[in-house]
């Protein structure tokens, strides 16, 4: 398993240990272990130069209603799968390994 960041149908970003489901040598569905969903708040700071604009990010437990950690999703909801920027997938890993901050 490797840490993605999927982008889903739907428009949500998911961070999570991925791996995939084979069957006949077809990729049918993705096992994401510990799912969280990326939000992103963005806020713009004024300066007397120019306008700069910074992203917050936040990690929030993907599906709240449930205790299990892996959750498969076909492929079919999956847009694209890719690497998380190095800060990203820190957060994550502190926060699933317990070091929340």
């Amino acid at each position: 398993m490797s840490i993605k960041v999927a982008v889903l149908q739907s428009g949500d970003q998911i961070i999570a240990e991925m791996k995939e489901i084979v069957s006949e040598d077809k990729p049918i569905a993705y096992l994401f272990n510990q799912p969280h969903k990326i939000v992103l708040n963005n806020q713009i700071v004024l300066s007397e130069s120019k306008d700069q604009s910074s992203v917050e990010v936040t990690l929030a437990k993907w599906i709240l209603i449930s205790d299990e950690d892996d959750v498969p999703v076909s492929v079919n909801q999956v847009v694209t799968l890719v690497e998380p920027v190095a800060s990203i997938k820190k957060m994550y890993e502190e926060k699933i390994n317990g070091s929340d901050y």
